[in-house]
């Protein structure tokens, strides 16, 4: 090798420790190593920022606008109530997830799999009181599994399928016949992920923790009139499953009252619901369609409309002319322009009605405002501390159904090859701005760019290990070594190459580059290409031992909480297991 090609390898390894260390995010720390690649002219600018025009990096970019479309007018409700259900423990949690994305993930391309799930199983992980470090690197690699079971399951699939047809136009490669491997691929790692993710997979920044240090309030909801929960359990209607939350009583509207109701009562039209709970758990009762606070009553006289309200938290200054007077007297409403819906007063649950309670200083009070009062009010001596709820605003649910058309419209024009993927996500993405699904403002806010930072870094980092011969030389040498053990021995090596180069340069580059070797190795050894061909494609798309190898990885990086050492732990057993079923498989079928 070369001294760039030594230098590149260098700075890789470098990379590599310190996203191993923690010391920097995954954006930072590739983003630095690639400028100093720019810096030597090991790549050229051109080649440093072709990931930033990557279709595939753009495409995430518009579908996070997609997803949050939906997600804002609650368009994922049916899926996360329904399609997901309840499960009471983490397997079988994981594999109710796992499956349908591995089965969704066969037909369409892995990534906008990803993208539309990871604000599903955000929520879901939070209503069934799972931790999310247990079920987002499943769900990458449940996507991963499910992509390698059909031809199109992957763009890494399809370009080796087209190289594949420029060197033997002849050969003929059905639609299903690579889930001869891919299948029992995906068995086995479901069945691994479900059975060694409670040793293997972290719990970091868990549920209990975040729920021990909240503040808790006391709030008072009503089921409005032809509320889709009147009627139903209170285990159906969803209110069992939000963490940290208790009903303390149901107040008929005949004047009954249900003191710590349990999971099968009814819930009827008109019914007064008294809640404890922490503030995600309260801002969570805020979205459930047809449940309004018995205190919001006085909201529904704001000047803002519904859509343009925030939840803020408020705590009470020691001098403030709230103390002096309960909130009725205190015409608070007409002065600020915001509702008390409830109120926490450390160590004690506060039974009054709103209107009653006298403040206290240090007391925080949840209010339901228009846009403007954080800057209105953030100064004012009334209040010692003004903070918005992150993600409070309420959802529409009126427009779920346009949300979900669009993101369903999408998912068929690009399934049927009508349009190219990204143009379809960017006409739904504009289409959610355009009817209201979601306002500019929640558009540019649900771009993560860290991600869109990682990827396209990532992209630059592989062009370099590409350009400066480095991964060319490593692949050959490892071939090489491999050819004494025989057809077998040449398949593993072909395929662990495969993988530890696609874990640095990126899938569809570890492919590109490891074809030809692949073919001249098969060609020397007088072995038919299938097994090979196969082989490559599942090696290059199962990347399980780092988070930058594979985009959908990327992605799962910060919902999860992970760390660069989570993926490396759980995946390289993973790693091993998918190998020894591949090549095994392969080896029974072909040679």
């Amino acid at each position: 090798m070369g001294a760039d090609a030594w230098i590149t390898v260098g700075l890789v390894a470098l990379m590599v420790l310190a996203m191993m260390r923690n010391l920097a995010g995954p954006d930072m720390i590739l983003t630095g190593g690639l400028s100093i690649l720019l810096a030597l002219e090991i790549v050229n600018p051109t080649q440093a920022f072709a990931g930033f025009s990557n279709t595939g990096m753009l495409t995430i970019a518009v579908l996070f606008v997609v997803a949050a479309g939906v997600q804002e007018t609650g368009g994922l409700d049916f899926v996360v109530t329904r399609a997901l259900g309840q499960p009471r423990s983490v397997p079988v949690a994981q594999l109710r997830m796992m499956v349908p994305v591995a089965g969704v993930s066969a037909f369409l391309n892995n990534t906008p799999v990803v993208a539309m799930m990871v604000p599903i199983v955000t929520e879901w992980s939070r209503r069934i009181g799972i931790n999310p470090g247990k079920l987002f690197i499943p769900l990458s690699y449940a996507a991963i599994v499910g992509g390698s079971c059909t031809i199109i399951g992957t763009a890494t699939n399809l370009v080796v399928y087209g190289l594949t047809q420029q060197r033997m136009p002849e050969l003929h490669v059905p639609l299903f016949e690579i889930s001869q491997l891919g299948l029992p691929a995906a068995v086995a790692s479901m069945a691994y992920i479900a059975l060694a993710s409670r040793w293997l997979l972290p719990e970091r920044g868990s549920i209990r923790e975040v729920v021990a240090s909240a503040r808790e309030y006391t709030v008072a909801m009503r089921v409005e009139d032809n509320a889709p929960v009147a009627g139903k359990t209170i285990e159906d209607a969803g209110l069992r499953q939000l963490p940290a939350l208790f009903l303390i009583e149901i107040e008929r509207s005949d004047g009954e009252i249900r003191p710590a109701p349990g999971p099968n009562v009814h819930l009827r039209a008109g019914d007064r619901l008294l809640f404890a709970g922490v503030i995600d758990s309260v801002r969570d009762l805020q979205r459930i369609r047809g449940l309004v606070p018995v205190e919001g009553d006085q909201a529904r006289k704001l000047a803002d409309p519904r859509p343009n309200r925030r939840l803020v938290e408020a705590v009470v200054a020691g001098s403030s002319r709230l103390t002096r007077q309960n909130v009725r007297e205190s015409r608070f409403r007409t002065h600020y322009n915001a509702a008390i819906i409830a109120v926490h007063r450390q160590g004690e649950r506060l039974r009054e009605k709103i209107g009653d309670i006298v403040p206290e200083a240090g007391d925080t009070l949840l209010l339901d405002t228009g846009p403007g009062f954080l800057e209105a009010f953030r100064d004012d001596p009334t209040f010692a501390l003004v903070s918005e709820v992150e993600n409070s605003a309420p959802r529409l649910h009126e427009r779920a159904p346009i949300a979900t058309g669009l993101l369903l419209s999408m998912v068929a024009v690009s399934a049927f090859g009508l349009l190219p993927l990204l143009t379809a996500a960017m006409l739904a993405a504009g289409l959610m701005v355009a009817t209201r699904c979601i306002t500019p403002n929640q558009a540019r806010k649900a771009i993560d760019l860290r991600v869109l930072l990682t990827i396209a870094s990532a992209f630059g980092v592989g062009a370099a290990l590409k350009e400066s011969g480095a991964a060319a030389v490593i692949a050959q040498e490892v071939v090489a070594a491999a050819e004494p053990f025989g057809p077998i021995g040449l398949l593993t090596a072909i395929y662990a190459t495969t993988v530890v180069l696609s874990a640095v340069v990126t899938t569809n580059a570890g492919a590109v580059l490891m074809f030809p070797i692949a073919y001249a190795a098969a060609e020397r050894a007088g072995i038919e290409f299938k097994p090979f061909m196969y082989c490559l494609m599942l090696a290059a798309s199962a990347n399980f031992m780092t988070p930058i190898g594979y985009q959908t990885n990327l992605m799962v990086y910060g919902p999860g909480h992970y760390r660069f050492s989570d993926f490396t732990r759980f995946g390289l057993p993973l790693q091993v297991l998918v190998g020894i079923v591949t090549v095994g498989t392969a080896t029974l079928l072909w040679l």
